[in-house]
């Protein structure tokens, strides 16, 4: 077995699901998961770039309180837009769309997703939801905010704000799908042995998410379809001038939108799982509590909605509530904080590049987790709402959290997707400024907010050095995140074999070739050890494999 992990195959090429029929037609027609997950890749990848160069504009703008380089106008549409691509269209998909489109049926041993065609059908509605957005934004665009708010959205904003309305609400579909399919797939595609405790945390992660998409995207939907039509037959429903409630948006809106959080920081979460135990070579410990804890989050999350309004009017009642159960909702993310922590504790830590960004992912996202405390407690978010603070709160859990998570599962699971090797010290050279860019970006943001800096309009000029290192942490942030694209792009064409088990672990995943035949695997595997074995329990001689590191670059 050991062999089979560390050996280097010299026979031609073997048949697997990137050289299996390599033409247009076959990719675009696949009902592969794993070129589907690939597909969605390069998609999200595009997206995450637009937005990228939406947010440099911004803070570029921000060097100075003066409007040096955008117009006012221009501006408003420039930070809608940067929200809108990044959220919809990247955050929201990409670590369920591209990790778990690849490795959730082979994590449980099987061989597709249980609907394959419904798979490439999400693909396709995701393409044509990012059509009519990128349309919408080519053709002048939309100022409104990534909330949408209303009356503005509907009465007063003359941008192309249905347009991309359209292009959210046809995204969502993508996202009810794929939530669907993965739940099936849980359900039905387990391999022999796979008992629901031995699936592997990202599944667990994955499926708690999936739950969220079907229960909590078709509300967005409607949502949008009740924009359109008060915005086209002038249909009293949120605007207060023809009969409507503008809180009755904000009502709806969050309802989903705080939910889309966890569809954005769960899949993340079962990354880090993964990553930490199996880069700490140390079974998980509180497996069941980090499990049950991510259904938990699920649940909660629906019940929270109500602290993105505590400055509309809301009754002190309710308030209060929202307030306990934002308090509510954290314990479970603790959990999973404690355990991971614990998991680490006397382990055999390898500091590779995907466990450079597990453990960045822990220090960001306890930041982002607390200070989302503090915009739970009433008397401090009248102060807080509306600053820079909720800016900086909100991108270090979404960038500081889920991005930075992503880049992780990429790393982690690129030798698996690719049969090949990236650059060990461009890996974590970028990890390295992708944390302290971040960092200088973001932790600026929270000092600015708490002393008054608002968001979406100008600053006083007191405030500018601190918005000078912001957009200096940005530039740094911005080279950390493009080495990736040139180290991994390079990985393809002149990158080291990987071998099948680069990481030396015992999951399922890795006892397949890198990269795995079009089926996954040659056997159906059957599952008799628990998971996160590390020992003999395994069936695999992992210490003695990792002592060979033949397959490895530095």
């Amino acid at each position: 077995m050991q062999d089979a992990i560390t050996a280097e195959y010299s026979g031609p090429p073997k048949l697997n699901y990137l050289n299996n029929g390599f033409t247009l037609k076959s990719w675009l027609l696949t009902k592969d998961h794993k070129r589907i997950a690939i597909m969605y890749l390069i998609t999200v990848s595009l997206f995450f770039m637009a937005g990228g160069l939406y947010a440099s504009a911004i803070r570029l703008e921000l060097l100075t309180p003066a409007s040096d380089l955008l117009q006012t106008g221009t501006y408003n549409k420039v930070f809608t837009q940067h929200g809108i691509l990044m959220i919809f269209f990247f955050l929201i998909p990409s670590i369920p769309a591209v990790l778990g489109n690849f490795i959730l049926p082979i994590m449980i041993g099987a061989k597709d997703l249980a609907l394959p065609r419904i798979n490439l059908l999400s693909l396709y509605i995701y393409w044509v939801g990012g059509a009519f957005t990128v349309w919408a934004l080519l053709q002048g665009g939309v100022d409104t905010g990534w909330t949408f708010y209303t009356p503005y959205s509907t009465t007063f904003s003359n941008t192309y704000v249905m347009a991309v309305g359209l292009g959210i609400f046809i995204n969502g579909f993508s996202s009810i799908l794929t939530g669907l399919n993965f739940i099936v797939t849980v359900h039905t595609m387990r391999a022999p042995g796979m008992t629901w405790f031995r699936l592997p945390l990202f599944v667990w992660a994955q499926y708690a998410t999936s739950l969220v998409m079907i229960l909590g995207t078709p509300v967005i939907a409607i949502t949008v379809l009740l924009l359109a039509i008060e915005r086209f037959a002038r249909v009293g429903i949120f605007d207060p001038t023809i009969g409507g409630d503008p809180i009755l948006f904000q009502h709806m809106f969050w309802f989903y939108s705080h939910p889309a959080v966890y569809i954005m920081i769960l899949p993340g979460m079962g990354v880090i799982s993964e990553l930490i135990s199996n880069f700490s070579r140390k079974k998980i410990f509180g497996y069941e509590f980090i499990a049950f804890s991510s259904i938990a989050i699920a649940v909660f999350g629906f019940l929270v909605w109500g602290h993105h309004m505590f400055v509309s009017g809301q009754s002190v009642y309710a308030g209060l509530v929202f307030s306990f159960l934002t308090m509510v909702v954290a314990v479970p993310s603790a959990i999973k904080m404690f355990n991971w922590t614990a998991t680490m504790y006397k382990g055999s830590i390898s500091y590779d590049t995907p466990m450079l960004y597990g453990i960045g992912f822990m220090g960001l996202f306890l930041i982002g987790g607390l200070t989302g405390l503090f915009l739970g407690a009433i008397g401090l978010t009248v102060h807080l709402t509306d600053t820079y603070f909720v800016v900086a709160h909100f991108h270090y859990v979404m960038v500081g959290g889920q991005v930075i998570a992503y880049l992780g599962g990429i790393h982690y699971w690129w030798p698996k997707m690719t049969g090949k090797m990236y650059s060990e010290f461009w890996g974590k050279i970028s990890a390295m400024l992708v944390f302290v860019g971040f960092n200088l970006t973001f932790f600026p943001q929270f000092i600015l907010g708490y002393m008054g800096m608002p968001r979406r309009y100008s600053y006083p000029p007191e405030f500018q050095v601190l918005n000078i290192f912001s957009t200096a942490g940005a530039s740094v942030l911005g080279v950390g995140l493009i080495l990736p694209l040139i180290y991994l792009t390079q990985s393809l064409i002149s990158g080291k074999a990987a071998g099948d088990n680069p990481w030396m672990l015992p999951g399922l995943e890795w006892r397949t070739s890198s990269p795995p035949p079009t089926e996954n695997f040659d056997v159906m595997p059957v599952v008799t050890w628990e998971a996160y074995e590390f020992g003999e329990e395994s069936g695999l001689d992992l210490e003695g494999a990792r002592a060979n590191e033949s397959v490895r670059t530095v």
